[in-house]
């Protein structure tokens, strides 16, 4: 007998994207332009944002703007638990991240202990808004106000969310977007810089297209980081049905919050005070060690990787986001300075279950139920998840 397979992230796009790609085909201008302008001021009105600026990726929507505000030997303060884009176009730059610890609540970078890794070679601090959850951007715009430091957010993962009443791309500061497909919205690859700067989008923009700011006069290095006109079709009609997107997450989140709330050994992300998050990815934290689903009770201790394996086993699709935090990459071994304990607790027992737009109503009861029941064979003498 076949299981049925329950995907962790999916993509489906309708005769509104294929039809708006094949006119960009059939017109041949196929480079960036006037759709991607169309994207940019349609990405404005959504977020209200005074400038959008359309990039190749996420990763260099981060890259340029770092590019923009850094100078080589500048510290930058990020978490240490998050995808690797935030702190490698650092480095990209010839800046320097400075890692920091998360809340262990929130999973989103700590306010209160990151004041005591500023130096006089701090120069920003780079916000993530993770898994869809917004980050507290209150507390971290006045620590930044009082030192005098630029904020950076990433926001790769959280198109739709909002923070005290505002969309985050609304935020005055420097705001990047990313389109990858597991996003709220995709363009396939595809990135946007926000903000409130006339300055920093114009300079973004320079360097996104080679230093160029006429025909065959290059004024800076850069780069081509430009968007195409295909992604940026796509990305319009992705626009359109964005609300509704955000709407069948929320629910599904819904579905999974109200069946873990009396499984304590399960722990799930609290959302940040003031915000309204999008669930990009709905994750969990689980007890580790455990018995092992695998092994059978009594036959050794196993952990989130068993657990990870006996869900793909019944046909459940899920995903470990991040099994290490940076500071413990073999790449930035040259920037790590210490312990992060709970970045690394974190890392050690994080899955993201099934969480997409099109993941019906029963299908998520089944994961969680599927959850639950592996997580029963848990000791009862751990105590739970989110105290550990």
């Amino acid at each position: 007998m076949n299981t049925k397979k329950i995907s962790q992230s999916e993509v489906r796009l309708g005769e509104e994207e294929l039809e708006a790609v094949q006119q960009v085909l059939r017109s041949g201008n196929l480079r960036e332009g006037r759709k991607t302008r169309e994207f940019e001021e349609a990405f404005c009105r959504r977020t209200g944002a005074t400038h959008a600026v359309a990039a190749s990726s996420g990763t260099t929507a981060l890259h340029l703007t770092y590019l923009s505000l850094l100078k080589p030997g500048d510290e930058v303060l990020v978490p240490s638990f998050t995808f690797i884009a935030t702190a490698s176009m650092v480095v990209q730059a010839g800046a320097r991240p400075v890692f920091c610890d998360i809340d262990p609540e929130t999973w989103t970078i700590d306010p209160q202990g990151l004041e005591g890794k500023i130096t006089p070679k701090t120069k920003a601090i780079a916000g993530v808004h993770l898994f869809g959850n917004s980050c507290a951007v209150t507390p971290l715009r006045e620590i930044a106000q009082k030192r005098k430091l630029l904020l950076i957010w990433d926001a790769a993962q959280a198109f739709g969310t909002r923070y005290e009443g505002l969309d985050l791309g609304q935020i005055p500061d420097a705001v990047c977007f990313s389109f990858y497909p597991t996003k709220n919205m995709t363009t396939g690859e595809g990135g946007m810089v926000t903000t409130a700067s006339d300055g920093l989008a114009q300079k973004i923009r320079l360097l996104k297209s080679h230093g160029q700011s006429e025909k065959y006069l290059h004024t800076a290095i850069g780069f081509n980081y430009r968007m195409t006109e295909m992604a940026a079709a796509i990305g319009l009609e992705q626009l359109k049905k964005l609300d509704s997107f955000l709407k069948r997450r929320k629910e599904i989140a819904k579905i999974y919050t109200e069946s873990f709330s009396k499984t304590p050994q399960i722990q799930i992300q609290k959302v940040t005070p003031g915000a309204e998050a999008s669930y990009n990815y709905f994750c969990i934290a689980t007890p580790s060690p455990f018995p092992s689903p695998l092994r059978g009770e009594g036959k050794g201790e196993g952990g989130r990787d068993d657990l990870v394996a006996a869900l793909r086993g019944e046909g459940i699709e899920c995903a470990v986001h991040y099994p290490r935090p940076l500071h413990q990459q073999p790449c930035f071994a040259g920037f790590a300075s210490g312990s992060l304990p709970e970045s690394e607790r974190l890392s050690g027992r994080i899955l993201a279950l099934p969480m997409h737009p099109f993941l019906s109503g029963e299908d998520a009861r089944t994961v969680a139920e599927k959850v639950k029941s592996l997580v029963s064979r848990f000791s009862k003498k751990l105590v739970p998840a989110s105290n550990e």
